[in-house]
Formats: structure tokens, C-alpha cells, sequence
């Protein structure tokens, strides 16, 4: 397995309100968070669920033999304890009020990919040269396309399209996406926060993952390439390869 990163502040804004985390010797567990808030909250609300979550998943799931449900609901049961302290912070100090985060992340089990999504970041697999997006954005614009309201095309400049219908902290109660994919040799998932997919488009994701670099230059030319077309928010990658 080989694993690149990168998180760059971009060039708009003033703080980096994307967390990552990444297992320690090809460990099974990988997680973006794009936060939301005023001053700082949205930093801490996507630190805290980074935090809660690794710290949660990293307990035991390595050593337990954990069927594939079980897996998937040990992964919703931990977003919702991320859910849980980062809504009771916002309640307590009025600074933190409103804040959030989007959540992403893979856990790797054998030949298993579980992935489990709040939000608008994302999970890709580009596997024998395509590139396939495997989360649903919790968006307003994607609510739209859904219903036929927009297209594709009008939602990239829809003035409301950075509007998220589904966080991390911004509720009592969260419900996560849960998906399964079997890997194969040669695979690469890819984790990304908005501020990479708002500036590129997917065929450009592709074209920098058959570009044959290794994974940290892939994902250190992505966040590159992303500023070079603006840069208008935090950028995040992580890229996982088979």
C-alpha cells in the first residue's frame, strides 16, 4: 500500500479548517474533515471529529474479528459519538455556535473498503484508468440536480452551492452514509474536501492520477494545480493506492 497527503490553506482564506488523519504503519484508517463555523470553530469542530474518530476506530478494530456489519455500524456509532461532543461544544460556548464538519473516511479490512460520508467531501476509486465518484454529496445543489431543478453544469455556479444539507455537530442526531467496495491490485481511493473538486474537475483528477507520480507527488500536484485555479478554500487530499 502506498499513501500520499496534502492539506494546504489555499489562497483565500485565512485559516486551514481541514483536518486529516492517517493510520501509522499502513494502518486500515484514513479521514478528511472540511470544518464550518465563525472564528476557529469550524477548525476545531473538524480537529475534534479527527480526533474522536481515530481515537475510537484505532481502539480495538484492528484486534477484533468484526463481521462486515458489524464494521459498518462501529463506523456510524463513532461518527455519532464525534456528532455528539461537537454539537454539546457548540452549545456551550456561544463562539461555537452553528459549527460543523463534514466527514469522509476509509477503513481497509482484507479486501474490504468501508467508507463512511457526512457532507461534502468526497471518496473516489479510480480503478483501470476511470475515475468513479462513490459518496453523494449532502448538498443543496445536489438536492436540485436530484429533482431535476439544475443541471450539473448550473450547479457548478449556483450562488448557493457551497450550502451543505447534512454535518458533523450541527444536530443532535447524524445519519451516515455507509458504502462497501472490494479492492483490487492496482486501485487507488482518493479522499478530497471540497476545495480541490469546486476548482477541478473530475476528468482533471483523472488525468494527474495516470500521470504514473508516486501518491504524495500526486496529491502534492492536485492541491498545486487546484491553487493555480484559485484557490478559493482549504484544499485536502488524501490518495491510497493498492
Amino acid at each position: 500500500m502506498e499513501v500520499g497527503v496534502k492539506t494546504d490553506i489555499g489562497k483565500v482564506r485565512e485559516i486551514n479548517q481541514d483536518a486529516y488523519y492517517i493510520s501509522a504503519d499502513e494502518g486500515p484508517l484514513f479521514i478528511v474533515a472540511d470544518g464550518m463555523g465563525g472564528h476557529k470553530a469550524g477548525e476545531i469542530a473538524s480537529n475534534m471529529a479527527v480526533d474522536i474518530i481515530s481515537s475510537d476506530l484505532g481502539k480495538d478494530m484492528n484486534f477484533l474479528e468484526l463481521d462486515d456489519k458489524e464494521i459498518q455500524n462501529r463506523i456510524k456509532q463513532s461518527i455519532g459519538k464525534a456528532n455528539q461532543e461537537i454539537y454539546k461544544k457548540s452549545l456551550e460556548d456561544e463562539g461555537f455556535a452553528g459549527m460543523g464538519t463534514t466527514v469522509t473516511l476509509i477503513y481497509i479490512k482484507g479486501k474490504k473498503v468501508f467508507i463512511g460520508h457526512v457532507g461534502d467531501s468526497r471518496a473516489y476509486l479510480f480503478r483501470e484508468n476511470t475515475l468513479a465518484q462513490l459518496t453523494e454529496d449532502h448538498s443543496l445543489v445536489e438536492e436540485l440536480i436530484r429533482n431535476g431543478s439544475i443541471s450539473r453544469e448550473e450547479a457548478k455556479l449556483h450562488p448557493q452551492r457551497n450550502i451543505i444539507t447534512r454535518a458533523v455537530g450541527t444536530s443532535p442526531d447524524i445519519e451516515a452514509d455507509l458504502i462497501v467496495k472490494e479492492k483490487s491490485k492496482d486501485d487507488i481511493f482518493l479522499l478530497c474536501t471540497d476545495g480541490l473538486t469546486n476548482m477541478l474537475e473530475d476528468e482533471e483528477i483523472r488525468e494527474h492520477l495516470l500521470s504514473k507520480e508516486d501518491m504524495q507527488k500526486v496529491c502534492e500536484n492536485l492541491v498545486e494545480f487546484a491553487n493555480n485555479k484559485g484557490g478559493y478554500d482549504n484544499i485536502t487530499v488524501v490518495a491510497i493506492k493498492f
